[in-house]
């Protein structure tokens, strides 16, 4: 390889990693000197997309959300709620009770590399929270609740990021209950505010989100696979740990695909036929790669499979979505 080709190879990877570091991902470059982009950082970007979908799908599955300009800055203005603010505060929260595990993983985080001093985090992780329970309020307003759902919504779903990460109770602790507690985070939480945006809030919605989140038990899985030795030096038992690498990826799609299927039947019960069919139709391309990459190699292939497969998994979570709203529920 010359020596103008090795230097392009070089930037490129350079670039790729500075992009990595601005969106919360393994691999990133440490030194980076702006404040604001290490806060950006802290926030992890590339986890708020979930749950701005997830407010998609529950503004489809409330079967009330038009194309019309209030409807839409409605759905932007929630969606700011549940991506930037109340993830960014989780994703800032999360690495300030994980300062030793990073240590381990990811020394070049911001605050176990001391990019960022821990008065400036905490400043940021209330801000973010406040920011979101102001935000949350107005929604409130903004749809004419008589009940605040959004902002209890928004209080919960606080409150669950904060016994997730801290002591003592610190959910993530234990691989079965800081998953279910992450998946619910990204599937239902979300749904259940965009939905109570443009409709009314039931139990029928809320169970079955719930339901579908021990799909995103699985998904969360995904994410121990990166920390393994950091965790069983620290004693958390993430399913890793405690099965081994093998059987916690063979739980991981299990889950995925079962409950997914397990939606589909309910699809079925309700009369949504088509949409019962689509969703199983994009459940054997996630399979697919679930066995190309996951099964195959869970440490070396986690991001190319979070890559592949979950954007059926979202897609089925739209369909879901629009037969809930076709059906009334």
């Amino acid at each position: 390889m010359s020596n103008s080709q090795t230097s392009k190879t070089t930037e490129n990877e350079s670039r790729g990693s500075k992009t990595r570091q601005l969106l919360g991902m393994k691999g990133a470059a440490p030194g980076e000197k702006s404040i604001w982009k290490i806060r950006l950082q802290l926030m992890k970007p590339i986890t708020w997309i979930p749950l701005i979908w997830g407010v998609v799908c529950g503004a489809a599955s409330s079967g009330s959300f038009t194309w019309s300009l209030e409807d839409i800055l409605k759905a932007a203005t929630c969606m700011l709620l549940s991506g930037p603010l109340l993830t960014g505060y989780t994703q800032t929260l999360n690495d300030f009770y994980d300062k030793e595990i990073d240590a381990i993983n990811e020394p070049y985080r911001p605050i176990p590399s001391g990019a960022i001093s821990i008065p400036q985090v905490v400043t940021q992780i209330l801000v973010l929270l406040f920011a979101g329970f102001g935000i949350a309020y107005f929604l409130d307003r903004w749809a004419g609740h008589s009940f605040p759902t959004i902002t209890c919504t928004a209080i919960g779903g606080a409150f669950l990021a904060y016994i997730y990460s801290a002591p003592p109770i610190k959910l993530k602790k234990n691989g079965w209950l800081g998953n279910y507690a992450l998946g619910a985070s990204y599937i239902a939480l979300p749904w259940w505010a965009g939905h109570a945006l443009f409709g009314d809030l039931n139990w029928t919605i809320a169970i079955l989100t719930l339901f579908y989140s021990l799909a995103g038990l699985g998904i969360a899985v995904v994410n121990d696979f990166k920390s393994v030795e950091g965790d069983r030096q620290l004693g958390l038992k993430s399913l890793p740990v405690m099965f081994g690498v093998t059987t916690a990826a063979w739980i991981c799609v299990l889950t995925i695909d079962l409950f997914q299927a397990g939606i589909a039947g309910y699809l079925v019960s309700i009369h949504q036929n088509l949409y019962a069919a689509i969703l199983m139709l994009l459940v054997i391309p996630q399979i697919t790669f679930q066995d190309m990459y996951f099964l195959r190699d869970p440490l070396e292939n986690d991001v190319k499979y979070q890559a592949s497969a979950q954007p059926f998994l979202v897609l089925g979570m739209l369909v879901t979505g629009l037969a809930l709203g076709h059906a009334g529920i």
